[in-house]
């Protein structure tokens, strides 16, 4: 009996067929090919490119200014002991939360990177940092695909509340960080002092003027988004093959027939497989497929929170070149999407009314523009902002009341 193959060269060998295959079938339906592409194309120049930019350049310019190293200090305290992770690992969270897929991987591999965590550390950090961004959810998803705007703000917050659970739920994996000595935050040197400290050891070890920093961050941030432009191309060719091929649908079949029999229509199950590949089109088949409403929502909230393998490509692509392995990501994202329907399911019983709340959002549309989509960025880069900058204050007064001039009575 002949030894099977070894893991790596079995990989390798499928991955080599699946991407002949592809390439073939690009040669064979280069229309279709070209109309996936096209559309790929518009979905990246109109909502991803001006959504993410404004973060990641604010992101880059944050880390060289050394505020990034500030925020840790000052928020050590509050986030090692609810997640087991560094203080600048809100930094990820907040950015994560405000802009959406892919940046709170490009967040915690550039921490990585600095040493700012360790590999476990940085594993914890993106499984829960790296989410969807309000804009999609509200006014892609929500407004433009369910034509249903009350919806928006149930999937956000589900989405959020379950990224927020499963971050708790991740501070059992893996061994802490020993190198960090919870003495260190019991010394009489103030919170603030210390963050303030911080900052400045940061900004002395990166000498470059503000102008190169901000320049750096343009250049790397246009590359970034570039290869994450790349990824959602490639992937709506791969998606289209699929489709005309129906390899979907045998994919699909094992599901119906283990969903169907449970009251799940056949166009929800549909849907899954999906949002299995790309997260738009997987909203995009749910909010179309024959089932309530409820059911409905339940299956994008957890599409969403799954994001689909072009995310998976995009963050493989942020992580590169660093030791954070995928596999905790990918089980993360499971739990996440269990996590993420649960929730729904539940706000639904709460607030049933949302759900058919026909009340229009402002500075939202079911397709918004390339101008709109920055302005709304911006204004979530300036809200995300103060709403930190208030965090951190009220922290730093609540741990060290003396460093702002107040005096405690004993």
């Amino acid at each position: 009996m002949k030894p099977s193959l070894e893991p790596n060269r079995r990989n390798a060998y499928l991955v080599a067929a699946l991407a002949s295959f592809i390439t073939i079938a690009i040669i064979a339906l280069p229309e279709q090919a070209f109309q996936a592409s096209l559309d790929g194309l518009r979905l990246w120049w109109n909502i991803v490119f001006p959504a993410l930019l404004p973060f990641f350049i604010a992101s880059d310019t944050l880390m060289g200014l050394g505020v990034v190293h500030f925020i840790g200090a000052l928020l050590e305290p509050l986030m090692k002991p609810l997640f087991g992770v560094p203080g600048v690992g809100a930094f990820a969270l907040a950015m994560g939360l405000a802009s959406g897929y892919p940046i709170g991987a490009r967040i915690t591999a550039r921490l990585r990177r600095e040493g700012l965590c360790s590999r476990v550390e940085a594993e914890r950090l993106v499984s829960f940092t790296n989410t969807a961004d309000p804009l999609f959810m509200v006014g892609a998803v929500a407004v433009g695909m369910f034509q249903l705007p009350g919806l928006g703000p149930i999937l956000a917050a589900s989405h959020y509340v379950s990224a927020i659970l499963l971050g708790f739920l991740l501070k059992s994996y893996g061994e802490s960080d020993k190198r960090r000595k919870t003495e260190e935050y019991r010394r009489e040197e103030s919170l603030l002092s210390r963050a303030a400290h911080e900052l400045y050891t940061a900004r002395s070890q990166d000498n470059r003027s503000f102008g190169q920093i901000f320049g750096d961050a343009v250049k790397d941030s246009v590359g970034t988004l570039l290869l994450v432009g790349g990824c959602i191309m490639i992937f709506s060719v791969v998606i289209r093959v699929l489709t005309v091929f129906h390899i979907t649908d045998l994919l699909s079949a094992p599901l119906i027939a283990v969903l169907t029999p449970l009251g799940v229509p056949q166009d929800l199950v549909t849907s899954l497989v999906g949002g299995f590949f790309e997260i738009t089109i997987g909203t995009e088949m749910a909010s179309r497929a024959t089932a309530s409403i409820a059911q409905k929502a339940i299956a994008a909230s957890a599409i969403i929170a799954w994001s689909g393998l072009s995310v998976f490509a995009q963050v493989a692509s942020m992580l590169f070149g660093t030791d954070i392995r995928l596999t905790p990501y990918f089980f993360a994202r499971i739990v996440h999407a269990v996590l993420a329907a649960i929730v729904t399911a539940i706000m639904l019983k709460i607030v049933p009314w949302a759900a058919q709340q026909t009340i229009a959002i402002p500075g939202l549309s079911s397709s918004p523009g390339f101008l709109a989509t920055v302005s709304y960025s911006c204004t979530m880069l300036a809200k995300t902002a103060a709403i930190g900058a208030s965090i951190m204050a009220a922290l730093a007064l609540l741990s060290k009341p003396r460093a702002f001039g107040f005096r405690v009575k004993k």
